[in-house]
């Protein structure tokens, strides 16, 4: 029997943020940033990649690091921090990993014979004089490379940033989304870059802000990206070089644009994006990132199924605790709390300050590490909301929490985010270590959701709960 997938789909000492999902030779690969437990800024650790059969996505196998940071050989050294990567296999069968640089405006890429093996530095891009792509003033700054081969061969590279300004303090230009064809070498530019997306061009909402990523659907080309903070937009075009129209949002791990959530009322800590569209056994998936630790520099891949109609629209997907397990969790057993996909405060605060003082987020002791399941969520207090969707209740009779801390009051848990209580469970703990407290109720037997709401005083830690 298959195990269960969860939310996030790695193992939840894993922060790999950024993640491109790509299929070769019957397994899908995640390469992605790879941010630090703890850590002062994004992607701090070298890259590492995870694969999975698609026979059975549940099956993560650790491929250990593929690149590191110091391998890295290209013009700007400085300060080497590797950001979101994609990876593509070239025409005679080598695998190139596309990556930038921190600040560099410059896609560097390394090669290697197989997709998570151990990857060499191979150069920049440039044009057919030698010279490196993004160091000149005038040019489009590079940031987030996207490859694509289309049909014909054609080897197509996205890329693209939008800060507040237009232009950064070298006089390199913040356009919005661009791509330049390759030669099939993957590393000589062949025609120059050319706008497909400006950065006026979508909803104020939706305008592009980074995270290009480039499939093809049937006869459509789709070009998913960031919007900053309100999730993965996307774009539609009968070419891979123009014409591309706004369709809308695809995904939210705070689910800002449906369930009355926006990005003053999110139903997860907000932040920033980075994801792609894979299609595994016949169903299409977002990839996407979540935010944990009450900070932006720790992020983990995420992933919900999506549906596309004849004319090509996708609606947006909602973020779920199930996401590639292809059906609802079961209304059985015991289930870690950093499954958790709606994670709120309904706390009126004086102000931003106060608010961040007083956050509930996900976190895990010690140091960041390759092994031990033990996140949980923390400063979980009075008028804090969990939700986790969906299960597949049978015969239910009741609930227990695994938590720790010094609090009295109750948990209230309801079906839905804005539904009647169907049952609750007492807290009167002070302790230091992980305690079980248990509740008696039932819910009718089907599918749904499950939200815990803690109404009491000062704050718990949880770690599970577990379905009876």
């Amino acid at each position: 029997m298959k195990k269960q997938v969860f939310n996030p789909y790695l193992p939840s000492y894993e922060y790999v943020p950024d993640g491109e999902p790509r299929i070769f030779n019957d397994r899908l690969y995640i390469f992605g940033s790879h941010d630090k437990f703890n850590g002062k800024e994004y992607c701090e650790n070298d890259y590492v990649c995870w694969s999975a059969p698609l026979c059975d996505v549940s099956d993560w196998k650790y491929e250990g690091v593929i690149y590191k940071k110091e391998q890295h050989q290209g013009v700007i050294r400085d300060k080497i921090i590797l950001y979101a990567p994609d990876v593509i296999q070239g025409k005679e069968g080598l695998f190139y990993l596309f990556y930038s640089v921190a600040n560099s405006s410059v896609i560097s890429v390394a090669v290697c014979d197989k997709p998570a093996g151990k990857y060499r530095y191979y150069g920049d891009i440039h044009d057919k004089k030698g010279r490196v792509v993004g160091l000149e003033k005038g040019s489009y700054f590079q940031f987030d490379p996207s490859v694509f081969i289309d049909d014909d061969g054609e080897i197509y590279l996205y890329s693209g940033f939008c800060g507040k300004k237009e232009i950064d303090a070298k006089g390199r230009f913040f356009v919005g989304a661009h791509v330049c064809t390759l030669e099939d070498d993957m590393l000589t530019v062949r025609t120059e870059p050319k706008i497909i997306l400006s950065r006026n061009d979508c909803p104020d909402n939706a305008k592009f802000f980074e995270a290009s990523s480039m499939r093809k659907i049937g006869d459509l080309y789709y070009f998913v990206y960031s919007a900053r903070i309100t999730g993965l937009h996307y774009c539609t075009s009968k070419y891979p070089d123009r014409d591309f129209i706004y369709r809308g949002r695809i995904h939210s791990s705070s689910d800002i644009g449906i369930n009355g959530h926006t990005e003053e009322n999110p139903a997860y800590p907000v932040g920033n994006t980075h994801g792609g569209i894979i299609c595994i056994n016949e169903q299409y998936y977002i990839f996407d990132h979540r935010f944990t630790n009450g900070t932006s520099f720790c992020r983990q891949g995420v992933a919900e199924p999506i549906f596309i109609e004849e004319n090509g629209y996708i609606k947006q997907a909602e973020a779920t605790s199930c996401g590639l397990n292809g059906r609802p969790l079961l209304g059985k057993g015991e289930y870690p709390f950093y499954i958790v996909c709606n994670l709120m405060d309904i706390n009126n605060y004086k102000n931003s300050k106060e608010k961040e003082k007083n956050k509930t987020f996900l976190t895990q002791s010690g140091e960041d590490r390759e092994s031990g399941e033990e996140q949980y969520v923390t400063n979980f207090h009075n008028n804090c909301i969990a939700g986790f969707k969906y299960f597949n209740f049978k015969d239910f009779k009741g609930i227990s929490f695994k938590l720790r801390g010094r609090a009295k009051g109750k948990i209230f848990i309801s079906n839905s985010e804005k539904g009647d209580f169907v049952g609750e469970c007492a807290i009167d703990i002070n302790c230091d270590e992980w305690t079980e407290v248990y509740s008696e109720f039932s819910i009718m037997n089907g599918i749904g959701a499950l939200f815990f709401k803690y109404v009491g005083e000062n704050f718990i830690e949880i770690i599970s709960f577990k379905l009876f």
